[in-house]
């Protein structure tokens, strides 16, 4: 995840440099990182583009299993929250205020929201922390778009990814997604279903577009499916599986549901896993190999979205797959990995301590600070697991700063 999170955050700036408007529009080159890490950050690589997104996944997973990360990294994600309550991607200087110019990030902040509502209760200071969650969710709200979508940076046109991790947030935040609603009276679901294909579609049945292109014409892709199909079940990228188990079958309504549209997602998904055991995605232009590449990111994402939907036999093959495979992919991507990985484990019920030969905690708990002892009896506390009736997911937005990896980026996407 941490290098589509890399994409996406560049794609933002070619949105803002080529869409938005105002403010937007002068949005300056983002600042360069610091040679040196700051501490309390989990990951040795350059947090630019995702320093806010790594440590929230990396507390998160860190919760599934009990663990509470250590005040100091608490304390540095809390140092990242503007006065509005919104998220940039990173903020090399903290001391600093955001400024009207600072590009102001949905997905950080949605993923913040949930961080820190999960660590809130075992913090130093567990009303600073509440308080922010609160407000960044508020700012979410501030920022939802007419149709009931959110875009990656405020002012855009919706897309699911976003969307999807916004629904997640509000989950966490112990709201109810659908009695979020825009000024046009529009809800998170509303704006989803805007992006689901038919069964009927020959290269996509049951799939979820990014967003539709310029004509409208919407295009099958698998990180938006597995993002929205958590997204249209009110469930985020915490969600455990969901009982009874069901095999996804495609099934078009004459008045089609979010929680229709979702089933038909996972039915999506199942199809492509079953081709290879895994997702896969196009090579980066220009590279040797034309062969298309094991896409182990999105395939962590579907096993959760599949899980969450009832599907866990139809996700076992993938997980397997995984747990053989994703050890070098995790160890050179960072925590943002360990932590996709980690929630594969939490949705199917499996031990991350023992993912094929490795122990992802133990790994992830290496990229930061040490964090304080288990707290097992408190093990996934996000407001997901309270919600009943409700138990993301993120990416992409295509510019051309991000040309020479827009093929990794449309992975599913039929061109």
């Amino acid at each position: 995840m941490s290098v589509r999170r890399v994409a996406a955050a560049l794609a933002a700036g070619a949105v803002l440099s080529t869409t938005a408007a105002g403010v937007a529009a002068a949005a300056p080159s983002p600042t360069p990182s610091p040679a040196k890490i700051p501490a309390g950050l989990y990951g040795t690589k350059d947090p630019t583009y995702d320093g806010v997104w790594r440590q929230s996944l990396a507390f998160l997973a860190q919760r599934t299993s009990g663990i509470q990360p250590a005040d100091q990294a608490v304390d540095w994600l809390l140092g990242q929250q503007c006065d509005s309550g919104a998220f940039a991607s990173y903020r090399p200087d903290p001391a600093k205020p955001c400024a009207a110019t600072t590009m102001l990030d949905s997905n950080a902040t949605a993923a913040a929201v949930q961080a820190l509502a999960a660590v809130q209760r075992q913090s130093a200071a567990p009303e600073k922390a509440a308080k922010a969650a609160k407000a960044g969710a508020a700012w979410l709200k501030s920022v939802q778009n007419k149709d009931g979508g959110w875009s990656y940076v405020p002012g855009g046109p919706s897309d699911a990814n976003s969307t999807s991790i916004v629904v997640s947030a509000f989950v966490a935040a112990g709201e109810r997604p659908g009695d979020v609603k825009s000024a046009d009276g529009k809800s998170p679901y509303d704006a989803l279903l805007t992006f689901a294909l038919p069964c009927t579609d020959k290269d996509g049945a049951g799939a979820f577009a990014y967003q539709p292109d310029k004509t409208g014409k919407l295009f099958a892709n698998a990180d938006a499916t597995a993002a929205a199909t958590l997204g249209a079940l009110g469930k985020g990228i915490t969600a455990r599986g969901a009982q009874p188990e069901q095999p996804p079958v495609c099934k078009d309504l004459p008045k089609q549901t979010a929680d229709r549209a979702a089933l038909n997602g996972a039915a999506y998904l199942a199809a492509q896993l079953a081709k290879t055991g895994h997702l896969t995605a196009p090579p980066m232009p220009g590279a040797a190999e034309t062969a298309e590449l094991p896409d182990y990111g999105n395939t962590a994402d579907a096993v959760v979205a599949l899980a969450a939907a009832g599907a866990k036999k139809e996700a076992a093959g993938a997980l397997a797959w995984l747990e053989k495979n994703s050890a070098k992919w995790a160890e050179e991507s960072g925590p943002a990995a360990y932590a996709q990985l980690v929630f594969a484990a939490h949705a199917m019920d499996t031990d991350p301590r023992s993912f094929g030969s490795a122990d992802l905690l133990e790994q992830l708990n290496a990229t930061g600070p040490a964090p304080k002892a288990p707290d097992n009896s408190q093990a996934s506390t996000t407001a997901e697991d309270d919600e009943s009736g409700f138990d993301i997911w993120w990416v992409i937005g295509i510019g051309t700063v991000v040309g020479v990896g827009i093929g990794f980026l449309l992975s599913g996407r039929k061109k």
